[in-house]
């Protein structure tokens, strides 16, 4: 994976259905620099769990351009690409700091990492929704990474199902 420079605009590209890597592929060969994050996607299918890498802006990818040269051009008449994302006639940059962002939270190959991991008997405080600051003890985590925490409610133990993201290492 790339990382952001100083001097480099990014702009975003929505490539054609289904042609992620095509676009990808295609941007390279043209010595285009492209980011474009993935994150594991965990679906149901004919009554099995499958697990995909798919792209966390379905659609879209980043590209890095010298706006001063004007090679926005050929990114749109690269095979696989629909268009480069514009208000106006111009490309749209991107914010640099929300693509250093995304580059940060993902490894090499770009995928993006999970915030923690946490496995079953782990101790953590829940930080979103009704039970804000409540401490629990996870009892398991199902393949589509719904976790079940156990609370102490009232004298009795409460399973609660809640996303990973809502909880926190205590």
């Amino acid at each position: 994976m790339d990382t952001p420079d100083s001097g480099t605009t990014w702009f975003l590209a929505q490539f054609k259905a289904n042609s992620h890597k095509i676009a990808e592929r295609n941007l390279a060969r043209q010595g285009f620099r492209t980011f474009m994050p993935m994150q594991e996607e965990t679906r149901r299918a004919r009554g099995k769990f499958i697990t995909q890498m798919r792209p966390l802006f379905p659609g879209y990818l980043f590209v890095a351009l010298d706006v001063l040269r004007g090679g926005w051009r050929a990114v749109n008449s690269t095979y696989g690409v629909a268009r480069l994302v514009s208000l106006g006639n111009e490309p749209t940059p991107v914010p640099p700091a929300l693509v250093s962002e995304l580059m940060r939270r993902c490894d090499a190959d770009g995928t993006l990492l999970p915030p923690q991991q946490f496995e079953p008997g782990d101790e953590v405080m829940l930080t979103k929704g009704p039970f804000t600051d409540f401490v629990a003890r996870i009892e398991r985590i199902t393949p589509d990474r719904r976790v079940f925490v156990l609370m102490e409610l009232m004298g009795a133990q409460t399973r609660i199902a809640v996303s990973a993201e809502h909880l926190r290492a205590v």
